[in-house]
């Protein structure tokens, strides 16, 4: 996204419109039978895109403050303000008592799915058709590879096989294990990135900005609060659309997963493409694989934190379908970034991998 010095009309308008919008639906009702009245269809009908704007808003003020704060600490209030935007609408659907056990394992594996598959497939073959290659940090690359290995493994495949616990399960210490060191590597991998190795992930665009005019990080602080607040409202209700939707289609459970993933992961994805397509595939990798990192080192110790309040069945493991999956996803991946030269090829062929997915999320 590109930041300009006085900030849009429309990233604090919007939240606000949010905010106006729960309390009247607050106020009327809003539940499971909001499509019997005509008040509740308007309401749906608004909610939907003011949610996105909304968390476009969000995405934008964090890395405005991102940008004024610098690094690491900048990189760190993003990736924040993402997990919370992640977070409210899992636990948001989690509250409604509809949410299936394995609601957390699935939107994971969904954000993982997106972005190695997806976003990454897209991204190359956008920079592939107008660069024929491009160029990227092996290293940075190995880095995201390596940490996303281990933390995809311990969370969505190692559950599966322990025997404290059966179905997929982890027992409260075991969670707790996984959940400190799922947070240690992660942040480790955060001072790696920011501090230690930093040069591995600038590539060759390098961005300079202007220090900030006194009072700029407080404003731009506030906008965010705003936003998320509104996100995090508005999630309550997304969440109720999101059970109606997907019990009336008789679709799969994983589906909601999917869409909570797809909401989540917009704002950046159209910033990764917009990137490949300025010939900065490094930004576009930084974007997708971190977006990936975040959701498993943050999201599974946030929920795992929250479990203890909410008293829900949490299954983790997944099924032997999505471990061949995302095992495939894993190898391919390597394969594609082992050079640090892509082409439309392995682009295509990592879409290929995301509509399989896609697929079989609505035919298992």
């Amino acid at each position: 996204m590109t930041h300009t010095a006085r900030t849009p009309f429309w990233t604090w308008v919007v939240p606000l419109l949010g905010l106006l919008l729960f309390i009247l639906a607050t106020a009327t009702g809003y539940g499971d039978d909001f499509a019997s009245h005509p008040l509740g269809i308007i309401e749906t009908v608004l909610l939907i895109p003011l949610l996105l704007v909304t968390v476009f808003a969000a995405v934008y003020h964090a890395e405005d403050v991102a940008h004024i704060m610098g690094e690491p600490a900048g990189t760190l209030v993003l990736t924040i303000a993402v997990t919370v935007i992640e977070l409210a609408l899992i636990i948001s659907l989690m509250l409604t008592g509809k949410a299936t056990p394995t609601l957390v394992r699935e939107t994971v594996f969904a954000v993982i799915m997106i972005v190695t598959t997806g976003l990454v497939g897209l991204c190359i073959v956008v920079g592939g058709l107008r660069y024929r290659e491009q160029t990227f940090d092996v290293t940075s690359a190995k880095i995201y590879l390596a940490v996303l290995i281990v933390l995809a493994t311990l969370t969505l495949i190692l559950p599966n096989y322990t025997t404290t616990v059966a179905g997929g399960v982890y027992s409260e210490s075991q969670l707790t294990f996984v959940s400190i060191v799922t947070i240690a590597l992660y942040l480790v991998f955060l001072y790696t990135q920011t501090v230690l190795h930093r040069g591995y992930f600038v590539g060759e665009h390098t961005e300079t900005h202007k220090g900030p005019k006194e009072g700029k990080l407080a404003l731009a602080a506030f906008f965010l609060c705003v936003a998320l607040v509104a996100v995090v409202l508005l999630a309550k209700l997304i969440a109720v659309v999101i059970n109606v939707g997907v019990s009336h289609l008789e679709a799969p459970s994983s589906i909601s997963g999917v869409i909570i993933a797809l909401i989540v992961l917009l704002p950046e994805s159209i910033a990764a493409a917009n990137a490949a397509k300025k010939n900065d595939l490094q930004k576009s990798l930084n974007l997708a694989l971190g977006s990936s990192l975040a959701t498993i080192g943050l999201t599974i110790p946030a929920i795992a934190a929250a479990n203890i309040f909410l008293h829900t069945p949490l299954i983790l493991g997944l099924d032997q379908g999505d471990v061949v999956l995302i095992v495939m996803t894993l190898a391919a991946s390597m394969l594609t970034f082992a050079t640090g030269r892509t082409n439309v090829l392995f682009g295509f062929l990592h879409l290929v991998i995301f509509g399989t997915f896609l697929f079989l999320s609505f035919v298992p």
